[in-house]
């Protein structure tokens, strides 16, 4: 018997699945930029998270994928949340507010599975080999290649952004990095579905209580806005979610694992076409070099 045609064409999306949703992730970074000037930071997210609540909520129900067992678990993946939705996003968000050209933002924050890669072996018990500690070095090195591209020797503030920014983005470094720990040490039994929702909730009263004291909590509710919001609640926090549980459950989320090493060119690429971000040429060698030491740092732990 012929195969069908959509077995045929079965293999082809499946290879192209990861990619897409690669593609799809680094236009986070974009989104920010697009919204944020009708927004605060924190405000901005808070209504994110309530949009995306107010899908998932139903979609656990009608998926029947099952809620944590346990107040401990429901306790540690709120905690988990906090790290890797609160603190990443809010310091993505607020050092792109505060002037952190999207791509440099996005490499920076990739920077986390170098950084989960090399502590995991004192936090996790984990070895670490030593061309992990070569990655390590040789990504830090791009880094500094990077920023040093962009300081301005006439002033004592980077181009286009100042060291609070930087501070934010090196927070949400911090926040996805430990979070990923945290999870992997404490909601092993966590489901992706549900679990999302009790992130996304734990983080939204974080940043909550962040626009309270912060901030204005005013929003200009113009078009942009209103097109961007959509964008990241429904393709980011919906369809991002369901992709990555699509690829986990075909065995192919250590594709998607790999292709994150593509997020920051991808975004640098879509923030230079829309915003006209741009690295000198040692910047761009900087990226380069800070993919190539991410890849030797997480290759080298998954080849031993």
């Amino acid at each position: 018997m012929p195969p069908s045609p959509s077995s045929r064409f079965e293999p082809l999306l499946l290879a192209a699945m990861p990619i897409l949703f690669v593609a799809l992730w680094s236009t986070g970074f974009i989104g920010a930029k697009f919204g944020l000037p009708h927004a605060e930071p924190f405000t901005f997210l808070v209504v994110r998270f309530a949009l995306t609540l107010a899908l998932l909520v139903p979609l656990v129900r009608l998926l029947d994928s099952g809620w944590p067992n346990g107040a401990r678990l429901w306790a540690h993946i709120g905690v988990s949340g906090m790290l890797v939705h609160g603190a990443y996003l809010g310091g993505v968000f607020y050092g792109i507010y505060l002037g952190m050209p999207a791509g440099l933002t996005a490499l920076l924050v990739g920077l986390q599975p170098l950084l989960t890669a090399t502590l995991a072996g004192p936090l996790l018990g984990e070895r670490i080999a030593p061309v992990q500690w070569l990655g390590l070095a040789v990504g830090l090195g791009g880094i500094v290649l990077v920023l040093g591209s962009k300081l301005d020797p006439g002033a004592a503030l980077f181009q286009g952004f100042g060291l609070d920014a930087l501070a934010c983005v090196l927070i949400a470094l911090g926040g996805i990095t430990f979070g990923t720990l945290y999870q992997k040490r404490f909601c092993t039994g966590m489901p992706l579905l549900s679990g999302t929702v009790v992130q996304y909730l734990a983080a939204g009263v974080l940043l909550g209580l962040g626009a309270l004291l912060f901030e204005e909590r005013q929003i200009e509710w113009s078009p942009t806005f209103v097109l961007t919001l959509a964008w990241l609640v429904l393709v980011l926090s919906i369809a991002a979610i369901l992709l990555l549980m699509a690829l986990i459950r075909r065995g192919e989320a250590s594709r998607v694992a790999s292709l994150f090493y593509l997020v920051p060119p991808v975004t640098a690429l879509q923030a230079w076409w829309l915003f006209d971000e741009r690295l000198p040429p040692a910047g761009l060698l900087g990226m380069l070099i800070t993919i190539v030491g991410v890849v030797m740092a997480v290759r080298g732990k998954a080849t031993r």
